[in-house]
């Protein structure tokens, strides 16, 4: 993969990933729920699945430079 679109695709995966993991975290501190109409736990668990899940990419991203 080439340098540029490495670096744009991990820190698209690392806003991403912070930036739910950030929510997430704010959301279940204040007791109230991270989705709509789903089950708090539910919600909180998918969220940090998907904000570790996007970390991750960022991650594996940033060793293809």
């Amino acid at each position: 993969m080439e340098s540029g679109p490495a670096i744009f695709a991990g820190m698209v995966f690392a806003l991403f990933g912070g930036g739910i993991l950030a929510w997430t975290v704010v959301r279940v501190r204040h007791g109230e729920p991270v989705a709509r109409g789903v089950s708090r736990v539910a919600s909180a668990t998918l969220a940090g699945v998907a904000g570790s899940g996007a970390l991750v990419l960022a991650a594996w991203c940033f060793t293809r430079l």
